[in-house]
């Protein structure tokens, strides 16, 4: 799992390369999201294009983070979810919690 962050006016741009499942990706990016989430960084925007696979663990994750990110008065936002990443999202229920874009612009724009 590759992982690049930058901000961009008051928003967190994540974006991910590779599979999110249950292991050492997803360790990672639920440490990213909760560090960023504990300084107040609630508005993210997550690029999943080069995301192939979500497993429920990673779903887990951004649902957690989701809920935490709107606690704290922001929210988890994605770009370009690639197709089986929408599926599952869709198969599990969790799709309609997240708002999506088609580019990382138009996301950060969302939160301004």
């Amino acid at each position: 799992m590759d992982i690049s962050v930058r901000k961009q006016s008051d928003v967190q741009v994540i974006k991910l390369r590779g599979s999110l499942k249950l292991g050492q990706s997803v360790d990672e990016f639920k440490t990213l999201l909760d560090e960023l989430i504990q300084s107040n960084d609630t508005s993210i925007v997550l690029s999943l294009a080069e995301v192939p696979i979500i497993d429920s663990s990673g779903i887990g994750v951004l649902v957690r983070s989701l809920t935490s990110a709107k606690q704290g008065g922001g929210s988890i936002k994605l770009v370009q979810p690639s197709k089986m990443v929408v599926q599952t999202l869709k198969m599990v229920g969790m799709w309609s919690l997240f708002d999506t874009f088609e580019n990382d612009e138009d996301a950060v724009e969302s939160f301004l």
